[in-house]
């Protein structure tokens, strides 16, 4: 028995159409995967099936969900659906985590209200649930206490509790390292194995890779090529598919290393934690004009608390941060890990936008001149946040944070939310930015091919039961010594 059947569905603006008609099914144990550029359509076409579009896009079709007919331009009929038949793992964990309720509530509430299980028994489940993913220990804490990839899997357990049969997991290990996302593909495939559907939109030719089953490429709102996972990506057919593989980060080349500039910051002897657990201890670096830090370690290690620090966001445990005198606090910038930090939720993007231009004294066509460079369409700036994919978002955050002329930027995963040839796209801007401005970037990413052929030198951190940072040789300028 097919689980989902959607035909034809298409989602508009005004009247304009953003995705142009796409059918799909899913059978019991057998997972499809949805790779596209950012910007394609694939977070809208699992937003017209679950009914959750936002309200100034329109979704025409019809959906199929087991014995239910729903038609896709009436969404208030996918509600009752929602956790018991079909779940969504969102791209925007914290958009779907209540800030006030602790982790282990979350999951033991769905347990409860969903499935039916006493408090006792919910309770436990939940616990078994964060345990399984890595999460020993971190039932008790808020959101707000959780790196990006552990609010990712606390948001994972919380939408698998409900038991639905149909999981849509909108770019499930955004923010996770290699280890941790593997581990969340083998999750999500156990579902498979007890009968249940799986769709999978990613970016991630890794997980693509994992996940298997069959694939749906789309661009610009429309479908290029579908097929087996594994004949698509051992031999696509298509230009475009053929562009997005063979622009992953392991095919790049190695960028040119730029002599040390002037300091634009010195740490010394740093160590913090978060929710009363060490995070790193004894870390000393300098970073100097014009050179690139790259930051990598896996998930909860501490790397965006490291930003914070460095940022004056949160103060160290222990040791020192210390500028270059003459900075302005607004030359210190944080590319965030969730771009929505980044834009006021009710305006649209192009009013927030200007108003950033306008405060900071620079003219509104340097918007227009960063857009194209940044593979933004001009529409993209009359939409608010919630109507634009999230690596649009991402972009479009990027190019606010640059109308500041920042002499450092503390980019937190930049590209864990975009497309390979778009992944290349934002890098390379940074490196410009790098080059041609002076300006120093942490990059951080658990894409270490992408890190090593990106960053003039590395720091990675170790997990948190070490006693310090594993500093990579060589390619790291220890304060007080020579680099």
């Amino acid at each position: 028995m097919t689980l989902l059947k959607a035909d034809d569905i298409t989602v508009a603006q005004g009247g304009t159409p953003i995705l142009h008609p796409v059918s799909l099914h899913l059978e019991p144990g057998e997972p499809l995967v949805i790779l596209g550029e950012t910007g394609s359509g694939k977070s809208l076409l699992a937003q017209a099936i679950m009914g959750t579009l936002p309200r100034d896009l329109a979704a025409r079709g019809r959906v199929v969900l087991g014995d239910h007919l729903l038609d896709a331009a009436r969404p208030d009929g996918f509600r009752p659906l929602w956790g018991r038949q079909i779940a969504v793992l969102p791209q925007e964990p914290w958009l779907s985590l209540d800030p006030l309720m602790r982790a282990k509530g979350q999951v033991t509430e769905a347990h409860h209200l969903v499935r039916g299980m006493t408090l006792s028994d919910a309770g436990a489940q939940a616990t078994a649930d964060l345990d399984r993913l890595g999460l020993a220990g971190a039932g008790m804490r808020y959101p707000h206490e959780l790196s990006g990839g552990m609010a990712q899997r606390v948001a994972i357990a919380a939408a698998r509790a409900g038991g639905a049969r149909i999981v849509i997991a909108d770019e499930p290990t955004k923010g996770l390292d290699a280890a941790r996302r593997d581990e969340v593909a083998d999750l999500l495939l156990a579902e498979l194995a007890r009968g249940g559907g799986l769709l999978v939109i990613t970016h991630d030719l890794a997980l693509a890779r994992r996940i298997g089953g069959r694939m749906i490429v789309l661009r610009e709102g429309r479908v290029v090529e579908t097929g087996p996972t594994a004949t698509v990506m051992g031999a696509p057919t298509q230009a475009y598919t053929r562009d997005l593989i063979a622009a992953d980060p392991e095919n790049w080349e190695v960028r040119n290393r730029r002599p040390a500039g002037a300091p634009v910051l010195t740490a010394t002897g740093l160590a913090a934690g978060r929710g009363g657990v060490r995070l790193f201890s004894d870390l000393s670096f300098d970073l100097t004009a014009g050179r690139i830090l790259g930051v990598t370690g896996p998930s909860g290690c501490g790397k965006s608390t490291l930003g914070d620090v460095v940022l004056g966001l949160a103060p160290p445990s222990v040791g020192r941060m210390s500028r270059s005198a003459g900075l302005a606090p607004t030359a210190f910038q944080k590319l965030y890990q969730d771009p929505a930090a980044a834009f006021p939720r009710h305006r649209t993007l192009g009013r927030t936008l200007a108003d950033v231009a306008r405060r900071h004294g620079e003219p509104q066509d340097r918007i227009d001149r960063l857009m194209p460079r940044l593979g933004l369409a001009p529409v993209l700036l009359t939409r608010k946040p919630d109507a634009v994919s999230g690596g649009e978002l991402q972009r479009l955050a990027l190019l606010r944070l640059l109308l500041v002329r920042p002499k450092f930027i503390f980019a937190d995963e930049p590209t864990s939310r975009l497309d390979p040839i778009t992944q290349k796209q934002v890098i390379d801007l940074l490196c410009e930015t790098a080059a041609t401005e002076g300006c120093a970037i942490m990059l951080v990413s658990h894409d270490p091919e992408l890190v090593a052929r990106t960053a003039d030198h590395v720091l990675s951190l170790a997990p948190a039961k070490a006693s310090e940072p594993d500093l990579s040789g060589p390619r790291v300028k220890l304060a007080g010594h020579p680099g």
